[in-house]
């Protein structure tokens, strides 16, 4: 639940702090002060809507299940304008994307015309939980047939890889061959374009050091003398024996390795290197290269056990789907035995809720991770997509009725605008009793303008403005009685609407 909300300079909200509770919270007020306008700051804190205010900031109780956000004994959602917007969990900044699809976990916001609580997945679930209290193996079944499915959509989507390389299996075989063949052409080694780059650039000096190890050599014309002057001067002329002795191996050594070179032919040489060159820019490396060589060896010995795999995947693929078929008609069965209950229970409130019958029907569709039902819904046989707004609304309240039967207390947050607007008093206090009812289950935000849900209220704010500024403040039992009776008589507040307000109020105590 959200426990404490914060506003700051929004339209004409300069500042709001809320400490709510949880159940069903109504607020209320003239219309034009800023009800909705708060709605909306409380779903922008979220990421579900934009607004311009400062700050808007709503603490929740929520343990939330995301290994990237760092939980908190009070989880705390935040939206803060400045230039630019920003949001965040506790202190941890996310995006709007982000941080709404962490709230919609917890959070529903109905909107008009939102279809999600009639898609077939969420329908069938409250089916399969109304059948799982009779018949507890369902819940086994519709495990082993999930299983199935996704190994099912593996096996096929294995199949047709197969049979698309099988359509180009000459072609995939001949580009393979035609690349190994490539590389194999150069037979190149790890490291071999190092050393011959070596080579290639002594090659090229070969010439001058050689020179230069000519002209060098006369220095040793005068060790000799040299090694008589400093035997002259008393002088220990190991020192210079010693460096003559390490110059001439240095000397001799590199004319050694000059010498190798001789047998070696340049133009091999860098023809060498322009092959591996070529190499490493097509591949990125000799080690790539390499690496893709194998791969191709690879491929080639998938594409000439083809057959076999694809007979293997062949009889996989008729085992799946027979097992799919017979989970899947089971769960049908199943179905149909409960679905007649189901609409019998769901007529119950849509009676309650002064709406015409609903006809509920099972077809037969593809496939998909909840079988192969789908449930066509219906209001006096008309498709939803016809039905007026406050009938769908009124019918997706008793949806949402049927569904919290199977959920633990406090299941969530439930964001409803003026839901009562243009029902009578009769249809107001159908809903209000439904919407008591979600409030075991949900904390619910409901703006109304009917007497009938406002005395539900388990916590009831007025929104009134003074001058420019908007202000919300809690009304405690006496403020309550005046604000319905406002409702049901407008500013001149009568005796007997003051009056009725105290019954109604009296009546829906819970």
């Amino acid at each position: 639940m959200i426990e404490r909300f914060y506003l700051k300079d929004y339209l004409s909200f300069k500042e709001v702090e809320l400490n709510l509770d949880s159940g069903l919270v109504v607020f209320t007020g003239p219309s034009g002060s800023g009800k909705s306008i708060l709605i909306n700051s409380i779903l922008s804190s979220f990421g579900v809507h934009s607004c311009e205010a400062s700050l808007c900031e709503s603490s929740t109780t929520w343990e939330i299940d995301d290994e990237a956000i760092e939980n908190d004994d009070i989880n705390v959602f935040k939206h803060i304008k400045k230039e630019k917007s920003r949001y965040f969990i506790n202190k941890q900044s996310l995006s709007k994307k982000a941080i709404s699809h962490v709230a919609s976990n917890y959070l529903k916001h109905l909107s008009l015309k939102d279809f999600s609580d009639f898609e077939n997945s969420n329908l069938l679930s409250i089916l399969d939980s109304r059948v799982a209290l009779k018949k507890s193996e369902i819940v086994q079944i519709k495990a082993q047939y999930s299983k199935s499915f996704h190994e099912f959509n593996l096996v096929a989507s294995e199949l047709k890889s197969i049979e698309d390389e099988e359509r180009r299996i000459v072609e995939l075989k001949e580009f393979a061959n035609f690349e190994i063949q490539k590389i194999d052409a150069i037979n190149p080694s790890v490291g071999e374009d190092v050393e011959l780059l070596k080579i290639k650039k002594e090659l090229s000096k070969k010439e001058k050091v050689l020179d230069g190890i000519s002209s060098a050599s006369r220095v040793f014309e005068l060790e000799l003398d040299v090694s008589h002057v400093l035997d002259s001067l008393d002088v220990d002329s190991s020192f210079f024996d010693d460096a003559m002795n390490e110059l001439r191996a240095v000397l001799e050594s590199a004319q050694e390795r000059f010498a190798a070179l001789d047998e070696i032919d340049v133009e091999e040489v860098l023809n060498r290197l322009e092959s591996l060159g070529e190499l490493k820019r097509r591949y990125g490396s000799i080690q790539e290269a390499l690496t893709y060589k194998e791969e191709k060896v690879q491929e080639l010995k998938k594409y000439e056990n083809i057959e076999i795999t694809k007979g293997d995947l062949e009889k996989r693929y008729v085992t799946l789907q027979a097992q799919l078929s017979e989970l899947a008609e089971i769960l049908t069965t199943l179905r149909e035995e409960e679905l007649a209950f189901f609409e019998e229970d769901l007529n119950a409130y849509l009676k309650e809720l002064y709406l015409r019958g609903a006809t509920l029907m099972l077809q037969e569709t593809k496939h998909t991770l909840d079988g192969k039902d789908e449930i066509v819904l219906k209001l006096n046989d008309t498709a939803l997509s016809k039905i007026s707004t406050g009938e769908f609304n009124r019918l997706r309240l008793a949806i949402l009725a049927l569904k919290s039967r199977f959920m633990s207390s406090q299941g969530g947050i439930l964001m409803l605008d003026e839901i009562d607007a243009n029902l009578s008093g009769e249809e107001s206090m159908s809903v209000a009793k439904v919407l008591r009812q979600l409030s075991n289950h949900f904390q619910i935000f409901v703006i109304s303008h009917q007497p009938q849900l406002t005395s539900m209220g388990d916590q009831h704010f007025l929104v009134h403005k003074d001058g420019d500024e908007s202000f919300v403040r809690e009304l405690q039992i006496t403020e309550r009685v005046d604000e319905i009776a406002r409702i049901i008589s407008g500013e001149n507040i009568t005796n007997e609407a003051r009056k009725f307000a105290k019954e109604l109020l009296e009546a829906n105590k819970r």
